[in-house]
């Protein structure tokens, strides 16, 4: 007979509560590096948004190897006899055919087909997942555990995780002693005990992710900080990496969609179909949360299209309304960047889905120049996501460079 979830509580004591954000296990090294003093809050913690120049932290990224503190993201331990059964529950794709040592990337959708979230998803063993994402999902998640014999924990504070990434991220592994030249992409190894490292990464480069308990966290990061010294490692802040992601063709949450039960309107809602994410729907496996919906979704099509546009010019499009030929509003830019590798400007952009196969868009860019804000029409033209895929990413064995 199954049983209730069971909800765990971390044994490990929690810090005494402080005023502010908090620091995570990497903060006494990241302060020591920052001279632009320039902080963020991510899910309550503190971030560097830049711990320097944000031109030489991205260069950094796509020409040597990069640190970035990716402790903040949300980690949810899943295990037991139906932990496969809940996550199938949870996301769209089959779990079924994710194999243990494997991580997948996800999206999950409320009873309307809308999306809750997106992460990424490990398969640490046949019954046992870890669940990252953006959005806090403890709640969620033990309404849809409901009924099954899995246990559903958090434990965002008992897992600090650094992102390696860049093209000298694995001579960097290699130099600290923790190469995985075997290691494909979206794949995961435990070289040493307590130690997961996984092919992953925000950058759309290759690289890695590296995840520890917290009190080992600031013993990893020395060990790649000297293995980096001569390969060019170098720490960043989330500003780097969003540029980065945009030129990858990457979205984010609270940028290019709004997560559903964060949405004051129900309108904001998007499907994965309107996200261009429809292929991580799995409409032939048993039921799953939004299915009905997302069933009907997928038969009506979408009421939107989240492209990627390509902007003449190179005046950054951020928050530039779209419009088809000049005269009929049909969407906004929800990230955009001068793309400093592809040497192009794009944007991601939300538009009527009808206007996404059409000629003639135009974006309107609002430009400060010396106190007066100039107004252009910029031509755009819907092209494919990701100006930036370089083969090392996907390489095995990667190269050093």
């Amino acid at each position: 007979m199954n049983r209730m979830a069971r909800e765990t509580v971390s044994p490990r004591p929690r810090p005494a509560s402080r005023a502010g954000l908090i620091g995570t296990p990497f903060e006494a090294r990241l302060r020591a590096l920052s001279t632009a003093e320039d902080w963020m809050d991510w899910a309550g913690c503190l971030s560097p948004r830049a711990l320097g120049a944000v031109e030489t932290e991205y260069f950094a990224i796509r020409n040597q190897s990069t640190l970035f503190d990716v402790s903040p993201m949300r980690k949810y331990r899943v295990t037991g006899p139906d932990a496969a059964r809940v996550m199938d529950r949870l996301v769209t794709r089959d779990v079924s055919r994710l194999a243990p040592g494997r991580v997948a990337y996800v999206l999950w959708c409320d009873e309307d087909g809308m999306v809750i979230d997106d992460g990424t998803l490990f398969r640490l063993g046949a019954d046992d997942f870890r669940l990252c994402c953006q959005e806090r999902q403890l709640a969620w998640l033990n309404d849809i555990a409901w009924g099954f014999d899995a246990t559903i924990a958090d434990e965002t504070d008992d897992v600090a995780a650094l992102a390696l990434q860049g093209p000298t991220s694995h001579a960097v592994l290699e130099a600290a002693g923790l190469g995985l030249p075997a290691l494909r992409p979206f794949g995961m190894a435990e070289p040493e005990p307590g130690l997961t490292v996984s092919r992953t990464g925000f950058t759309g480069d290759l690289g890695y992710e590296l995840w520890v308990r917290p009190e080992g966290a600031l013993a990893l990061w020395d060990r790649l900080w000297a293995a980096g010294v001569d390969l060019g490692l170098r720490a960043i802040g989330y500003a780097a990496v969003d540029i980065a992601r945009i030129e990858a063709g990457f979205i984010a949450a609270g940028a290019e969609f709004q997560p559903i039960h964060r949405a004051l309107r129900p309108s904001r809602g998007r499907t994965p179909f309107e996200l261009g994410l429809g292929h991580l729907v799995d409409l032939a496996k048993p039921h799953f949360n939004g299915r009905r919906a997302l069933v009907r979704h997928a038969k009506d099509g979408p009421r939107r299209s989240l492209v990627m546009l390509d902007i003449e010019g190179t005046k950054p499009a951020a928050g530039a309304m779209i419009y088809r030929r000049g005269r009929h509003e049909v969407g906004h830019a929800t990230s955009a960047v001068w793309a400093p590798t592809a040497k192009r400007n794009i944007a991601f952009a939300e538009i009527e889905a009808r206007a996404a196969l059409s000629a003639g868009l135009r974006a309107e860019i609002y430009t400060l120049k010396e106190g007066r804000w100039e107004r252009t029409m910029t031509r755009a033209t819907v092209t494919d996501r990701g100006v930036f895929r370089p083969p090392r990413a996907r390489a095995t064995p990667p190269g050093r460079f």
